[in-house]
């Protein structure tokens, strides 16, 4: 439900990891993107290929687009977008990604800023 007091604006945070098991698939494909961009300026297409090559995670942040995710959703805008990626070291059963610690966390963050305010 919406009332006066109610912002229209939605936060959504996503944290995706990913595997990637073909590298060279990864980076062809966003050679591919660049190369289809008619808009993009060939200086930065320059720069666009040089960094997809060289790191697999920015050839992935140019193939992922936030719009895509939110575009078939009706009723809905995208009206600012952010993303980066970076290589980690995952381990599945460490405790430090468990997902649901970031939102006990926010809502703990909420509940004391309710009780003081």
């Amino acid at each position: 439900m919406s009332t006066p007091e109610t912002s229209r604006f939605v936060r959504l945070r996503v944290e995706l990891v990913v595997e990637i098991d073909n590298e060279d698939a990864v980076t062809k494909a966003a050679l591919e993107r660049i190369g289809d961009d008619p808009e993009l300026p060939a200086d930065e297409q320059a720069h666009a290929e040089s960094a997809v090559t060289e790191d697999t995670a920015e050839a992935l942040a140019y193939l992922v687009d936030p719009f895509d995710l939110v575009s078939e959703v009706p009723g809905v805008e995208l009206v600012q977008a952010s993303w980066s990626s970076e290589r980690i070291d995952y381990d599945p059963d460490s405790p430090e990604w468990d997902l649901d610690d970031d939102d006990v966390a926010e809502d703990e963050d909420e509940e004391a800023s309710a009780a003081v305010g």
